[in-house]
């Protein structure tokens, strides 16, 4: 095959030069490295203050992870080979920044779980970024994709980098270079490795990391599906922008609906006038507001790295992040009052509390402030075991990472189910319903001697676009994980992240034993 021989070749040959370019500045740009590596396990700076001493994000997975493997009857072996990550990459390469330095950038990709393929997480760009950040999110992301049905493996990537730091053609640069590493050595396909957006990363890099992955796989019919969250101009499908905050909020008013959620909380059914805070005003925060916003809710307060806002009547979600895109803060923002201190508006009296930014922001040394009803965990890990132990102690209900935020993840397994069939998700059925429906109602009208306004007609007759189908398929997907972890609960007499974990586990446990994988 020329077209295989050709790229293979050209890569062997970009990777050898990048080698010895890298080799050549090494000892020089060493010193001036724009990122030092943190250890793996780092040891608390106080070992007597309580908040530094809490676990790492790996280890508070692993211990929410053993608390439901408690409950169910599995050997230790069996247990410990779903809790450890199968493989796990780690690359360094050089790029070069505006000052005519090599930054020596370093990347990571890891693979939790093989039970299911292809692999499935995000990527993202952090200064914070390790390898214990990336398995624990790999981890969480091989449960969260068994709480929701969808047949992937769990993975995750990260590149250490600030990506404010870095000019638009230097992340192109990262980008491309992080992904033909990743095609090396195997760690991204449409039936291998299928990665997306996450912290610090957007469409553009996932436009970035599809044209690199089909330059060097030519011949791959399917390739368009080696990544998701894409453009619309590059294979991606409508509605996941907005997926992972409209996920959040199908959950919230799925429990919301729950008779024994309502008589721990006191509150009345439905997201109707309940207050909320949101920590985070990402694509997450943002959207998980505006669909609570239009479901009657009241925003009160919005926390962001750099300063909060604070309106008890309800923030303007949507003139809100037009000021703050403007802006790039809060500060001066008409309606609402700045807090500089923004961590403090996790203890602010509210309904709901929404964590969307990054782990471990609700610890031992801030749980029993949290004066919430209802935690809605929409970031990954914001909670830690001991603060998790506080907040069920004052009966505060707690809906877990893995079920609450996995609308990303599954809107994301239709991308890539439309990158496979190739075809816009309506195209072949939305003309042929939206006649049958008219035929319907023009019967219904001769029948009862009354014609409908057009703008009736016209809602009525719609059939179903590519968003309208994913947005349902999202509903009934958050629906589903919801009631399934509720009867879990009470069946278990256990929490909602222990039932969810527990419903992960037996699930991956049954496609290894259908599979033949189960240990002896």
């Amino acid at each position: 095959q020329p077209h295989e021989t050709f790229s293979s070749l050209f890569a062997d040959m970009l990777s050898r030069a990048l080698f010895a370019r890298r080799s050549a500045s090494l000892l020089a740009a060493a010193p001036r490295a724009r990122y030092a590596l943190r250890p793996f396990s780092a040891a608390p700076t106080d070992p007597n203050d309580p908040v530094a001493s809490e676990p790492r994000f790996l280890e508070c997975f692993k211990i929410f992870f053993e608390k439901a493997a408690a409950l169910t009857n599995l050997k230790p072996g069996i247990i410990n080979n779903m809790k450890e990550c199968n493989v796990v990459l780690r690359v360094e390469f050089p790029v070069k920044n505006d000052h005519g330095d090599i930054d020596m950038i370093t990347g990571y990709r890891a693979q939790h779980s093989h039970h299911r393929v292809p692999c499935k997480g995000g990527i993202r760009y952090s200064p914070e970024a390790d390898l214990q950040e990336v398995m624990a999110l790999a981890s969480l992301m091989t449960y969260k994709c068994a709480v929701v049905d969808v047949p992937f493996g769990g993975a995750k990537g990260g590149v250490r980098i600030d990506p404010k730091k870095y000019s638009l053609a230097q992340r192109e640069k990262i980008t491309r270079q992080y992904t033909l590493l990743l095609c090396q050595k195997n760690f991204i396909g449409p039936g291998v490795d299928v990665p997306a957006p996450d912290m610090g990363t957007g469409e553009q890099e996932m436009s970035w990391i599809r044209d690199t992955y089909q330059a060097f796989n030519t011949n791959d019919v399917d390739s368009m599906a080696c990544v998701t969250g894409k453009p619309i101009s590059s294979g991606g499908i409508r509605g996941r922008t907005e997926a992972t905050g409209l996920g959040v909020y199908f959950g919230l008013r799925e429990f919301l609906s729950y008779e024994e959620v309502l008589k721990k909380t006191g509150l009345t059914p439905g997201l109707r006038g309940k207050k909320v805070v949101i920590q985070g005003f990402g694509n997450v925060g943002y959207w998980a507001g505006r669909f609570l916003e239009q479901a009657g809710s009241k925003v009160t307060a919005i926390a962001e790295y750099n300063g909060g806002i604070v309106n008890n009547d309800g923030l303007n979600i949507e003139a809100l992040n037009r000021f703050r895109l403007q802006h790039g803060t809060f500060k001066d923002f008409p309606g609402g009052v700045f807090v500089p201190n923004s961590v403090e508006l996790l203890e602010q009296e509210c309904d709901i509390l929404i964590p969307a930014a990054l782990e471990k922001q609700i610890h031992i040394g801030n749980a029993s402030r949290i004066k919430a009803k209802i935690i809605g965990e929409a970031a990954n890990g914001p909670m830690t075991p001991r603060a998790d132990e506080v907040l069920l102690a004052n009966n505060v209900v707690i809906i877990p990472d893995l079920l609450l935020n996995a609308g990303g993840v599954t809107v994301s397994y239709f991308e890539w189910l439309k990158n496979l069939s190739h075809v816009r998700f309506g195209r072949l059925n939305k003309k042929w319903e939206e006649q049958s429906k008219r035929l319907l109602l023009d019967f219904v009208e001769n029948q009862i001697g009354k014609k409908l306004a057009d703008a009736e007609r016209t809602l009525i007759i719609h059939g179903a676009d590519e968003v309208d189908l994913v947005r349902s398929g999202l509903d009934d997907t958050m629906t589903n994980a919801c009631q399934e972890t509720r009867k879990t609960a009470m069946d278990k007499n256990t929490d909602y992240r222990t039932a969810a974990l527990y419903n992960a586990i037996m699930k991956i446990k049954a496609v290894y034993e259908a599979s033949g994988n189960m240990f002896a």
